[in-house]
């Protein structure tokens, strides 16, 4: 699919808008619905006469439509104010990306659409609403199940207020963000090891590719950039990933030998905007997370609980990791690799993870503290040597800060026995540990 079109398909599916939206819709159907099943006489006389449907005049429908339009219009309008109320508030505690969170939730929209949607519903019926003097019709149906629309909405607002309270809890939000890492792991790491691919070799022949556009790499239609290289015979080398930002001007790839039509092609499979995204940018979703543990352990706020929580969240993500594999950004066609994308590896993925946090936790030894034992157990499961490497590098940081910011003997005793167990755990293993510590 062209990225600038699975571009625009994601941002409307994200929009806030477009359930409400519909729900309008679905309003207005089935007020026209309902009214022309009235008025076709389908509904039999003893129904009408029964207690289960409205049987009452023109004049008390109109006043009943009335009550419920005017009603629900009113709440809508506290249910929005409500929302860039619990907006605001996230955006000063947890960071302004994380609105894109609370904007997207279906919860919300249902909300706002259920409510306009019933007034919308409750208009259309009352259009058709004729008193004795004008010739009577009153649509027993389509009042009746306006009367259910409007104890439908009795029931969404309870709603709403639970889940608002609910999803304005940092801890609520923290669990949101780490399940979008999760599913960025699942969907852009793979359980087998990536096919190895021989690295082509740029002469001096490598042309640079520029690209006047400005904005961070959203899409990327890697299979389609690659076989427009295969068959044209060429090599290209984006020099961004996704979540990168292009520079106007500057150059975005670079292609050996160059091609008529190669800058139409970059431009065809790469779609940028004015923000990054989660969706191919799995640092980018970790980003987030870190994010709320920067605000947490600013001087304004100071809640240190936050970013410990956060910290596990990071712990669980690596866990995660321990059986998958990131893409190497080789794609190859016919035995050659004709793309080279550039990626993000573990070290740069766990950097993004605990670089911002270790750098602004600095004298805090809660946090000193609660990252060595994540890393602990993160060694616990992990067995790439590379891999712990890069875990060890981030233990030796978390020391070091330690002892040049900790001067309490006690807390800086705490931290250097966590670098200690941090130490067995790689070199002897979790059973030897704790037959150590039992023993």
């Amino acid at each position: 699919m062209n990225a600038r079109l699975r571009q625009f398909l994601v941002a409307v599916g994200e929009t806030f808008w477009l359930l409400p939206a519909l729900l309008v819709v679905v309003g207005i159907l089935l007020a026209v619905g309902l009214v022309e099943l009235d008025r076709s006489g389908l509904v039999p006389h003893w129904l009408i006469d029964s207690p289960f449907l409205y049987n009452g005049g023109g004049t008390g429908a109109r006043t009943l439509l009335g009550a419920v339009a005017s009603s629900t219009i009113g709440v809508a309008g506290t249910v929005f104010s409500i929302t860039i109320a619990s907006l605001s508030l996230a955006a000063g505690q947890m960071g302004p990306r994380l609105l894109r969170n609370f904007v997207k939730d279906r919860g919300n929209q249902f909300t706002l659409g259920a409510f306009l949607g019933t007034f919308s519903y409750a208009l259309m019926v009352l259009r058709s609403v004729r008193t004795q003097g004008e010739g009577p019709f009153v649509p027993h149906a389509a009042l009746t199940a306006g009367i259910l629309l409007a104890f439908l909405c009795v029931g969404v607002l309870v709603f709403f207020v639970g889940h608002m309270a609910g999803r304005i809890n940092v801890d609520t939000v923290i669990e949101l963000v780490s399940e979008d890492v999760t599913r960025a792991i699942r969907r852009l790491t793979s359980t087998s090891a990536p096919t190895h691919v021989a690295a082509p070799t740029f002469t001096d022949a490598v042309a640079a590719v520029a690209d006047p556009r400005r904005g961070y790499l959203q899409e990327l239609d890697a299979d389609q950039l690659a076989g427009w290289a295969a068959a044209h015979n060429c090599t290209i080398q984006l020099l961004v990933r996704p979540g990168d930002y292009v520079f106007p001007g500057a150059p975005i790839a670079l292609a050996e030998p160059t091609r008529d039509g190669i800058e139409p092609a970059i431009r065809r499979a790469t779609a940028l905007g004015g923000q990054r995204v989660s969706r191919i940018d799995l640092e980018f979703a970790v980003r987030q997370l870190v994010e709320i543990a920067v605000r947490a352990l600013s001087p304004g706020i100071n809640d240190p609980h936050t970013a410990m929580s956060v910290l596990d969240r990071m712990g669980a993500a690596l866990c995660d990791m321990v059986p998958r594999y990131l893409p190497h950004g080789l794609i190859e066609r016919d035995g050659r690799a004709v793309l080279i994308v550039p990626t993000v590896d573990y070290d740069g993925l766990v950097d993004a993870m605990f670089h911002l946090i270790r750098q602004n936790a600095a004298g805090s030894v809660a946090i000193m503290i609660r990252m060595l034992e994540v890393l602990i157990a993160v060694t616990g499961v992990e067995r790439v040597p590379e891999r712990l490497q890069v875990l060890r590098r981030h233990a030796d940081l978390v020391l070091s800060d330690g002892e040049r910011d900790v001067t309490t003997p006690a807390d800086l005793d705490d931290l250097k026995d966590r670098y200690r167990r941090f130490i067995a755990m790689q070199t002897i293993g979790p059973i030897s540990v704790l037959e150590r510590e039992t023993g």
